[in-house]
């Protein structure tokens, strides 16, 4: 409200602006004085003034007489017609000059009514242009990400997606009650998404599970504050990396944009990928963007320059990235991409996995644990009793904290206004519509899940339902399983 009040007094101290060069402009142009004033003029009067002839040049009046007639001289000298034409002229001169004065002014009020109304033309103008840019600007903002929603579902080329929901539920059933089929003859790498550099426990929970369950498990190392393509080739390295170590094949599941850069890696380089690679899972990736990076990023809606000077504060200044990993999520720069840039759909078991934030009140009161920091570099213990005993060492460097956060509130805040604006169900931050890759399987659970779920982990235990290793563990399971039927195929 404080920035729509800041608008319209720019205006008002705009449209003041205008008005004081306009009467500026009038009032340089109004000329009270006249500067060349040259008439001429005969008189003929009863003959006895036939070659009179007046002028008024500059303000000053000559009267020039030319006469053959002889003129009868006064007793002191001077002739009854030179008496005559002085009267004369006198009466004429100032006649002639109110007539002219009145001409002149004439022509400065015709001129100032031509220049006022030139001044109005282009104060209307330009008051017409700035309305303009302004209910541009205000149309702009209210219809935001409205016609990119779900784009790529609406393209001729897009392909139809298979529902695989039953399938994923059935080994998520068979994986809780003990049945883990997922072979060791693969690599396991699992790719984070944006600011996961700057959370610890990004991942952490699902990598120990696989651990323990003897998997070859590893979490890409990436800048994920980078542009797309950079990542892209990061991780192309990283897979070949992998698969000359191990000799293994390499099966993907990326997060968030995690899964934008895997399936640009494949996409950008599948001729060296394709015998490397067993396939992709992405898990609440913006594969067709998201309505959250374009409506702050959208050039010509109110605030924007505001609004990337800010982004550009806290991505550049305080996480250190790149403004282009923002920006890659937008619907104009994945519309680019995915243009230029197909992912091999036919040739790779594709999973596209994704969920509805609840926006229940009680979600508010919920924390997600984040981070976790250590006790013994803050307790008051002495350290010659440390010293002593490595045991008691050991045992007090295991004591940590969690560091939770209110994500899960924040994201029920954004799925809230996602519904209200857009009508669109979505997870917090990518709408289900853009998380859909045209072409792969969808599985579409229809538990409430938010956007940061299937990588951290609440404070509120509970064993009723699958956590979110177990889930990554039946996309998994269900990619390795569609890779031995494509063979069999």
């Amino acid at each position: 409200m404080e920035d729509y009040f800041s608008r319209f007094v720019n205006i008002g101290w705009q449209l003041r602006q205008y008005l004081t060069e306009l009467i500026e402009n009038l009032l340089g142009y109004i000329d009270w004085i006249p500067q060349r004033l040259e008439i001429k003029f005969s008189v003929s009067h009863l003959g006895s003034l036939s070659g009179t002839t007046g002028y008024i040049h500059e303000g000053a009046y000559a009267l020039s007489v030319s006469n053959t007639t002889t003129e009868k001289q006064t007793a002191n000298g001077i002739s009854e017609g030179t008496i005559f034409r002085k009267g004369f002229s006198s009466i004429y001169e100032r006649s002639y000059g109110r007539s002219s004065y009145l001409l002149h002014g004439f022509r400065v009020v015709r001129r100032l009514a031509f220049r006022i109304q030139d001044q109005w033309r282009l104060f209307s103008v330009e008051v017409h242009a700035k309305l303009t840019r302004i209910l541009h600007r205000f149309w702009t903002t209210l219809k935001g990400s409205c016609e990119d929603i779900g784009w790529l579902q609406r393209t001729r080329a897009s392909l139809s997606s298979v529902d695989g929901t039953g399938r994923f539920m059935e080994i998520l059933h068979e994986i809780r009650n003990g049945l883990h089929c997922l072979p060791d003859t693969l690599v396991y790498l699992f790719i984070p998404g944006l600011f996961s550099n700057h959370s610890p426990l990004y991942f952490t929970n699902t990598k120990r599970f696989f651990s323990k369950m003897g998997l070859a498990c590893h979490i890409a190392k990436i800048h994920s504050e980078a542009s797309v393509e950079k990542n892209a080739w990061e991780l192309k390295q990283y897979i070949e990396e992998l698969y000359w170590g191990s000799g293994k094949q390499v099966l993907l599941l990326g997060h968030s944009k995690g899964g934008v850069d895997a399936a640009a890696a494949l996409s950008l380089y599948w001729s060296e990928l394709k015998s490397k690679v067993a396939g992709l899972a992405l898990v609440q990736s913006p594969y067709g963007g998201t309505p959250i990076a374009s409506d702050i990023l959208r050039e010509g809606q109110i605030a924007d320059k505001e609004a990337r000077r800010i982004m550009e504060l806290i991505v550049c200044k305080l996480i250190k990235g790149d403004m282009r990993a923002l920006e890659d999520l937008t619907y104009a720069k994945r519309k680019d991409f995915i243009s230029k840039h197909k992912l091999p759909v036919d040739d790779l078991p594709i999973i596209s996995f994704h969920t509805e934030a609840s926006t229940a009140p009680a979600v508010l009161a919920s924390l997600t644990r984040v981070a976790q920091a250590e006790l013994l570099p803050w307790l008051p213990v002495p350290r010659f009793f440390l010293s002593t005993s490595e045991f008691i060492e050991s045992m007090l460097a295991s004591l940590k904290v969690p560091v939770v956060a209110p994500v899960s509130a924040a994201m029920a805040v954004t799925a809230l206004h996602l519904r209200l604006r857009y009508g669109e169900r979505s997870d917090g931050l990518v709408t289900r519509r853009d998380a859909e890759v045209p072409g792969s399987v969808v599985v579409r659970p229809e538990r409430r899940l938010d956007h940061a779920w299937m990588v951290y982990s609440t404070l509120k235990k509970g064993s009723a339902e699958a956590d979110a290793s177990e889930m990554c563990e039946a996309l998994l399971a269900m990619l390795v399983e569609m890779g031995k039927n494509r063979k069999l195929c």
